[in-house]
């Protein structure tokens, strides 16, 4: 899942500490890396999920060069746009959703979570700050993601709520931290360069 790079738009909590051209700069990387990530852990055919549409000129040089396929989010707001994304899916096959801000996702954490899957209906990595990295379901469940406050601290609290109301079962492999703020910026410079990422 990953909005357009476009200055003042992306990453726009960030732009106090690197300015709104800086702030699109760095979700472009974040991006890369993730898709690189993504492909390497070799689960199966990587797509990109865009907002507000596939258009961007980003979103098509990497499609150009990555093999990966474009799709558009569609949904008011976070939660119905990750529940149509899985119900387009997971028809297919059991689907891991990725946050394209989530640095320290490795391969073999995505193969985890994976594996996880073959005993549970749901996989999530929660964040450090109450939201989650990564969503994998073997089907779409739409009450999961019915109204849970996007961008609080209480999301991943308000999900696991939810789960258990439908009667979902899940794993939890690992807590991740993400780049939102200014100081996970800080955390993410303290433990890498850029060039790295």
């Amino acid at each position: 899942f990953a909005k357009a790079p476009v200055a003042g738009t992306a990453k726009t909590r960030l732009i106090p500490a690197l300015g709104p051209a800086g702030a699109a700069r760095l979700h472009r990387q974040l991006v890369r890396h993730t898709l690189r990530t993504a492909q390497a852990a070799d689960l199966g055919p990587v797509s990109l999920w865009c907002a507000p549409d596939i258009t961007h000129r980003f979103f098509r040089a990497l499609a150009a060069t990555t093999n990966i396929a474009l799709h558009t989010q569609r949904g008011e707001d976070l939660g119905v746009r990750m529940y149509h994304a899985l119900a387009t899916l997971t028809v297919a096959a059991p689907t891991l959703l990725i946050g394209t801000d989530c640095p320290v996702l490795t391969p073999a954490l995505l193969r985890r979570c994976a594996s996880a899957l073959r005993d549970h209906d749901a996989v999530f990595l929660p964040a450090e700050d109450g939201g989650y990295a990564l969503v994998g379901m073997r089907a779409a469940h739409p009450g999961v993601f019915d109204g849970v406050h996007w961008g609080s601290a209480s999301v991943m609290r308000q999900t696991r709520a939810r789960l258990a109301h439908a009667a979902l079962s899940w794993a939890e492999p690992a807590t991740v931290w993400d780049i939102d703020r200014p100081a996970d910026l800080a955390r993410w410079q303290a433990g890498t360069t850029r060039s790295e990422v």
